[in-house]
């Protein structure tokens, strides 16, 4: 059995004119939508995460000779990613000789979660 359905005309609007107003504005400024993302992007990786999170769980620094065995991959890739990471400001390293000493920098993580919640 068809049903006949009868569509209301569109209505030309002026060009450029919105055609609604929008619901919800962004809390978050350009500024920090970008410093978010940067970070948001530096976790996006699994090792970078479990990375965090070994570094956020360990009292003090910890040196890179110690991450090196948790992860199934080499010395310079492990570099590599804690690099990404302290660049997005969310880690930080102290040099003790030829090791490398890292750090969860805890206000990086506190304006994430402060962003989630």
């Amino acid at each position: 059995m068809p049903v006949d359905l009868e569509l209301a005309p569109k209505t030309k609007r002026p060009a450029g004119e919105p055609c609604c107003e929008p619901v919800v504005y962004p809390d978050v400024d350009r500024e920090q939508a970008v410093r978010l993302a940067e970070v948001a992007k530096a976790l996006g990786d699994p090792i970078r995460l479990q990375l965090v999170d070994v570094l956020r769980k360990h009292a003090g620094k910890v040196c890179v000779c110690e991450l090196v065995p948790l992860f199934d991959i080499s010395q310079p890739t492990l570099s590599h990613h804690l690099k990404k990471l302290r660049v997005a400001g969310i880690v930080d390293s102290e040099r003790q000789g030829l090791w490398a000493y890292y750090y969860v920098r805890p206000e990086a993580l506190k304006e994430l979660s402060a962003w989630l919640t």
